[in-house]
């Protein structure tokens, strides 16, 4: 694809300031305070797919640090939250190696915002809220009209495999063999679960969902959500959430896991699953200031938004380049 130049691009750009300018009303006018973490971290997230940027710090005195771009401020993030008891927002640069496409880039801007004693219903309607204010009332694309203005429909993982797929997923547990046969899916070599499960979300449930309002995909496995606490009513699924409009995937959510205890044995079970799936990537130690803050965190929802998938869904723009400043 040839880029068009920043000329040409202006107008999708000025939109992008008006959308972030509109947002840092939105979360002001709510007593938000505005934070801004270090990029540089010695820890830069656990979750297993990502894969993070390496660079090496020499201190004057000639000695040398590694450290990572994060992919997220959310370790930081929770740390202020424990410490302020605050809600809390950021705009941030983040850096994911090997991704690239239309709707991803390598670095990119995400907003994050946590608000303690928020449960996961009240960030959805907060959620909705704000793309009220950020986006026109219908968004067009190229499968039709999204309204804005209508509830956003809340679909459990559950619910979507009995609606796109026909089967009970949380009876599969995580038995690959039992969710190809359920699903009529052949199972292909090394295959695992988790797998076939993102397969078949891809294949049967993302490209229907989040069409003529934004749809909200809640309360997922648990084993796909290591950071975000069981559901009391399921110790199946966690509460955690994310939205898709018009084939994009706009934000990750989670009603925050605050036990350390737990925490820990989920990032050592994440580290072990790493290194088995990709034994080249580099390890980097725990974030135990992390662990030692979830002691005084109080009960939070957390959210991640791809602030230029919604600048796309805003404008129309086509592949991600055209609303960044490149």
């Amino acid at each position: 694809m040839d880029k068009a130049s920043i000329a040409d691009r202006l107008p999708f750009l000025q939109r992008r300031q008006y959308i972030i300018n509109a947002i840092r009303a939105f979360f002001d006018a709510r007593g938000y305070l505005e934070v801004d973490t270090p990029y540089m971290v010695a820890t830069p997230g656990e979750e297993v797919h990502l894969t993070p940027f390496a660079t090496l710090y020499e201190t004057p005195q000639g000695k040398e640090k590694r450290f990572f771009f994060h992919t997220s401020p959310e370790f930081a993030m929770k740390r202020i939250v424990a410490a302020i008891q605050r809600p809390i927002y950021q705009l941030a640069r983040v850096w994911r190696n090997r991704e690239g496409g239309p709707t991803h880039l390598p670095e990119f801007t995400m907003l994050e915002w946590y608000r303690p004693h928020c449960n996961l219903q009240g960030l959805m309607d907060e959620t909705e809220n704000l793309l009220r204010v950020i986006l026109p009332p219908i968004v067009e694309h190229q499968k039709g009209r999204i309204d804005i203005s209508q509830p956003f429909e809340r679909l459990t993982l559950q619910q979507a495999f009995e609606r796109y797929v026909g089967i009970d997923l949380l009876e599969t547990g995580n038995d690959a063999i039992q969710l190809s046969k359920a699903a009529n899916y052949p199972l292909r070599p090394y295959e695992t679960w988790e797998d076939l499960f993102f397969r078949i979300l891809l294949e049967k449930i993302e490209p229907y969902i989040g069409l003529e309002r934004p749809t909200f995909l809640t309360h997922w496995p648990v084993s796909q959500a290591a950071l975000a606490r069981r559901d009391p009513r399921d110790l199946r699924v966690a509460l955690r959430f994310e939205l898709y409009a018009a084939g994009l995937e706009l934000c990750n959510a989670f009603e925050e896991l605050t036990d350390p205890k737990e925490q820990r044995s989920r990032f050592i079970e994440d580290r072990k699953q790493r290194k088995k799936l990709y034994p080249e990537v580099e390890e980097w130690p725990m974030d135990e200031e992390l662990l030692e803050a979830l002691h005084t965190m109080p009960p939070c929802s957390g959210i991640a938004m791809g602030l230029d998938r919604v600048v796309m869904l805003a404008t129309r723009a086509r592949h991600i380049e055209d609303i960044l400043w490149i």
